[in-house]
């Protein structure tokens, strides 16, 4: 730092001094000049005052006279010096200083006489500096001689010598007033911000082996101070701060399960896992949700991350593998921040894999994803009695929006060996076939987010057999729970001709294996590790936090309450929200010791309002809470809270922190991850999880209160139940349960899916080289139906 200031002081000093010194010699020159120009202007008015009397001596023809008429003129007019010459340019008289006139240069004389008009010149001898001025004297046309006129010109020097003087003098003061402010200003806005980088890198390196603070706090401790000027370099000293504490906290938490005899899957034990088992392979996602939208606020362009839990799982993946997500261009941005080919680097921040996105039209988003996927796959696998609705248009949309899909995803296969697949959901269900037709080298898989229904139920599409056939183009077919896969099966084997091997897991079609597996979906668990004997004072802390969170969040509503109830959904008719609000009428009615003292808080975030049911239920939802409300609502109380917006992740976090019971209630749904998320969040080990038994968490949170979500009366009890619930119990069971969340997050989803697939033996596939794929499109598709004819 002290070299850093002697350089910094010196260059100062020496682009200061130049610049001046600079400076200062152009204006003496300009000085100078003025002053030259005055002295040439004061000559001529001298040569001016001289000139009869000397012409009126030449004409008299008797140059006896001229010293005493030019002693005389020199003495009148204050010259230095008189000369006086004939028309040949001999000197006839003169006076003033005898070393000044014998320095006088000749030529000048010689110059006038030959132009016949007045010439000057600068000239020096020794320490005098004078300007000669000679003019010619004519008697009518004849020239009679020549008067040189010399004045002194020595003071211009002088002149030009003061001003450096006095330049010299600003010199050193300015460039010790601009050393004292830059070194101040360097102090000030670059040292002071640097220092204290430092300073929190060295607490962040101190704080390190204390991997039992959570992630939230550490990193508001790291928090630099507003410096515009730095805030690109805050943002990523903040970045890399928050990396380092995750990435000691997963450690330290690696490190302890270890001990423990147990693991535990992290976003970088999945990033190394499959970065070591990936060898030459790339990674392909296909989703409809983009992990990245671009989206305009006033002049800016924001990047936002949608809330999934997708996101979450394959980041780390994409991240370790350098691969590729194809999805859907959302965002009212998006299309200025991708480049010639559609692609993007992500994340933004640091970017480690390639976003391609595909657009796709109004009309499109309403028949594909509104209509076939939404008002005809959704309900029919969910089963929740709303009637699917399909239309030939629609099916139509959907076939050309995959193909479209399966277009992009070769394309930025290709030169790729053995590519990875991994598409998601039911938007999806015919790309699988139209990959493997052009790239049958491709370890392709599809993960069904939703139920599948019995054989019956799905048998209502009209389009079943073109679905099955296109998910049996994958390698690997993965559903949330063995029922659903069981059902596939029996879907495959009813409908197509094929073989099933139900003990297995196996469908073989068109010589091609596809592998049917469950694999629960999760969410990622960051929350510390349950204790077995947990302090009673931080239980007490803990007890009291959460109340006065939960006093304040109501608060915001205008409700008094000793316990919540908490619902996070979207408005969905398979969430059972009306029922779930009739069962807390229910409670009401037959608990009536619950009124004033609970509340139910129901998050119900909009959803595809551009469907008809949709936007039906969501009017129905707040006709119930209205009716309910204004049926036991007093002055400072309400029995039911609805809260129709989205919240981010920090929001529900909050919620879900300060509530006694979560309640769950869907009428079908293929995991439901709020019940999961709800278990992460609980820290304190505190709260009752009511799930709906028609749930896929219920088949591994067993110790939640199970319910039928049709029940009301049952739901109602449940919820008694667990706000009556003592302490002890509620911890036994948030215990094992947060363990069980814990030991099967979203990274070993991720991974275990990921690696199944790898491990699967390809019929043929494995190793060919493609070295330029060709497009898939309709035809494809028609040419893949007439090959398996």
């Amino acid at each position: 730092m002290h070299l850093f200031r002697v350089r910094l002081i010196l260059a100062l000093i020496v682009a200061v001094t130049l610049v001046s010194v600079a400076s200062t010699y152009f204006d003496v020159l300009a000085h100078k000049h003025t002053l030259r120009v005055e002295l040439e202007r004061r000559i001529k008015w001298m040569d001016m005052s001289v000139q009869p009397g000397v012409t009126g001596a030449l004409e008299t023809g008797d140059p006896s006279a001229l010293p005493g008429v030019v002693e005389l003129l020199k003495t009148h007019t204050g010259v230095l010096g008189l000369a006086v010459y004939d028309g040949q340019g001999k000197l006839l008289a003169c006076t003033g200083p005898q070393e000044v006139l014998r320095a006088l240069p000749y030529g000048v004389i010689q110059k006038s006489i030959q132009k016949g008009d007045v010439v000057s010149a600068f000239g020096h001898s020794g320490d005098w500096q004078w300007l000669e001025e000679a003019q010619p004297l004519h008697n009518g046309n004849a020239l009679i001689g020549t008067l040189a006129v010399v004045a002194d010109a020595g003071y211009i020097r002088s002149e030009g010598i003061a001003v450096w003087q006095r330049s010299f003098l600003r010199i050193v003061a300015l460039v010790f007033f601009i050393v004292v402010v830059t070194l101040a200003m360097v102090s000030w806005f670059l040292l002071r911000p640097m220092t204290q980088v430092a300073e929190k890198l060295r607490l962040l390196r101190l704080r390190a082996d204390q991997t039992e603070q959570p992630a939230e706090s550490a990193t508001e401790k790291f928090t630099i101070g507003d410096w515009k000027l730095f805030r690109p370099l805050v943002r990523e000293v903040e970045t890399m701060a928050e990396s380092l504490i995750a990435a000691r906290a997963s450690a330290a938490t690696e490190a302890r399960l270890r001990d423990a005899g147990e693991h535990m899957w992290t976003e970088e034990r999945l990033a190394v896992h499959m970065s070591d088992r990936s060898g030459s392979s790339r990674i392909f996602v296909v989703s409809n949700r983009e992990p990245y939208v671009h989206i305009r606020q006033g002049r800016e362009t924001v990047c936002t991350v949608p809330p999934s839990g997708l996101v979450t799982a394959i980041e780390p993946v994409l991240r370790a593998c350098d691969g590729v997500w194809v999805a859907s261009g959302s965002g009212d941005a998006d299309a200025s921040m991708v480049d010639a080919f559609d692609r993007l680097r992500v994340p933004p921040d640091d970017p480690r894999y390639t976003l391609r996105r595909v657009w796709l039209s109004a009309e499109e988003e309403s028949q594909y994803y509104d209509g076939f996927a939404n008002e005809g796959l959704w309900p029919l696998c969910h089963i929740a009695h709303t009637r699917p609705i399909f239309r030939a248009a629609d099916w139509e949309c959907y076939q050309q929006v995959n193909a479209r899909f399966a277009a992009a995803v070769v394309e930025e296969m290709e030169g790729c060996t053995n590519p990875v697949v991994f598409a998601q959901d039911y938007h999806f269900a015919l790309l699988p076939r139209l990959v493997k037709a052009v790239r049958p080298d491709a370890r392709v898989a599809i993960f069904w987010h939703i139920p599948w229904p019995n054989p019956e139920a799905f048998g209502i599409c009209p389009w079943q057999d073109e679905l099955l056939d296109g998910l049996l183009g994958a390698d690997l077919i993965g559903f949330h729970i063995p029922l659903h896969c069981n059902n596939f099966l029996a879907t495959v084997d009813r409908v197509l001709e094929s073989r099933t091997d139900r003990e297995h897991m196996t469908v073989l079609r068109n010589r091609h294996l596809s592998t049917v597996r469950p694999y629960p979906v999760s969410v990622a668990f960051e929350g510390p590790l349950p204790e077995l004997d947990p302090d009673p004072e931080e239980e007490a802390q803990a007890e009291q936090e959460v109340a006065f969170a939960r006093t304040e969040l109501l608060s915001g509503f205008g409700v008094r309450a000793e316990s919540l109830v908490l619902g996070v959904d979207r408005m969905d008719y398979t969430k059972g929200i009306v029922e779930r609000l009739l069962a807390i009428e229910e409670l009401l009615e037959a608990h009536p010791w619950h009124r004033e003292r609970m509340t139910m808080v129901q998050v119900a975030a909009p959803s595809r309002t551009r469907i008809p049911s949709y936007s039906e239920l969501g009017l129905q939802v707040e006709e119930t809470v209205e009716r309910i409300n204004l049926r036991y609502q007093t002055a400072h109380w309400k029995p039911i809270v609805l809260i129709n917006r989205q919240l981010n992740h920090e929001e529900v976090g909050r919620w879900y922190r300060a509530a006694d019971v979560c309640l769950v209630t869907s009428l079908h749904d293929g995991m439901n991850l709020v019940a999961k998320e709800f278990v992460a969040a609980r820290e304190d080990e505190d709260g009752v999880l009511v799930l709906s038994k028609f749930t896929g968490a219920a088949v591994e949170l067993r110790d939640a209160l199970i319910v039928n979500p049709y029940d009301t009366e049952g739901v109602a009890e449940a919820v008694h139940e667990g706000l009556e619930m003592n302490r002890e119990e509620r911890r036994r069971r948030m215990r094992r349960m947060r363990r069980q969340v814990m030991e099967h997050n979203i990274y070993r989803w991720a991974a275990n899916v990921l690696g199944d697939l790898r491990e699967l033996r390809l019929e043929g596939g494995e190793g060919i080289e493609i070295h330029r794929a060709a497009p898939v499109s309709e035809h494809a598709l028609h040419v893949a139906d007439q090959k398996r004819a």
